[in-house]
């Protein structure tokens, strides 16, 4: 399916932010599909919008119709947190709004990313569950960027594309405004102490990349908060190896992982908008 892409520019704060708007080429008259918040990486500190078209969120339009909003959130170099949370949130909040001309479902509003955008994914949803203005029905987070504190897999990690140092560099830019003082779960999700009422999420991981540890004590913490949330686990691959080497079995079967849990997701999955 031929993909459709258009920017609009919206206010954050005083920051124009920009959203890249990817749609179908052609839909179903009278049809919703869903609408997706995905959010780029780059470690809080690089990366821009347009990595949405080397990341699983491109599949979803051209396979499944959905509609996806990508953000060009403010980088940690322009302004640290909260900066880059509220341009993602502020980007949310317009899906939202403008969901019927989108033609997105507004009860099945989701938000994912991968590695930093997958910890913002985690933050946003935090911050609209507290905020109670957006229901959220569903998050994919993927190899999300989540603990500032060194866990036992982020400690002394060595491997290619993202490690320890890269690692401690990414948290230290973007908390620089917090210096000194506790770290919020909106920044780093890995704070949160109450994951009641969080949306169902899906993930994935590989053995070797920092994140590991990580991303499994939050499936584990949403599952214990009665929240469904699933992962699968790739060993010994490295981060991102699903967007940097697609050519891999094991890329291709995350690919199709991901997708049948996006699949079950739009069947299962609402969150009904409340009335304000």
């Amino acid at each position: 399916m031929r993909v459709r892409t258009s920017k609009v520019f919206i206010k954050s704060d005083d920051y124009k932010l920009k959203l890249l708007i990817l749609r179908p080429g052609k839909r179903e008259v009278g049809k919703l599909s869903q609408g997706i918040l995905w959010i780029h990486g780059g470690g809080y500190v690089t990366g821009m919008a347009g990595m949405v078209y080397m990341s699983r969120a491109l599949n979803l339009v051209k396979k499944y119709g959905v509609t996806v909003i990508t953000p060009e959130y403010r980088l940690s170099g322009r302004e640290p947190y909260p900066a880059a949370l509220k341009d993602c949130y502020r980007a949310l909040l317009y899906l939202k709004k403008h969901a019927k001309e989108l033609g997105v479902r507004d009860d099945q509003l989701m938000v994912g990313g991968e590695s930093a955008g997958g910890g913002l994914a985690a933050a946003v949803c935090m911050y609209a569950k507290d905020k109670g203005k957006v229901q959220i029905a569903y998050q994919m987070p993927l190899y999300p960027m989540i603990d500032n504190e060194d866990t036992e897999t982020s400690r002394d990690n060595h491997a290619p594309v993202w490690n320890t140092k890269r690692n401690h560099y990414g948290w230290k830019q973007y908390l620089k405004n917090i210096e000194g003082r506790k770290v919020p779960a909106y920044a780093a999700p890995a704070r949160r102490k109450d994951y009641t009422r969080l949306p169902p999420a899906y993930t994935f991981i590989c053995t070797a990349e920092p994140f590991y540890a990580e991303t499994l004590a939050y499936v584990e913490r949403l599952k214990k908060a009665g929240v469904e949330a699933k992962v699968d686990v790739y060993p010994g691959l490295f981060h991102a190896f699903d967007m940097l080497l697609p050519f891999l079995k094991a890329s291709k079967r995350a690919a199709k992982n991901f997708e049948e849990h996006f699949e079950y997701a739009a069947k299962h999955y609402f969150a009904r908008q409340e009335e304000t």
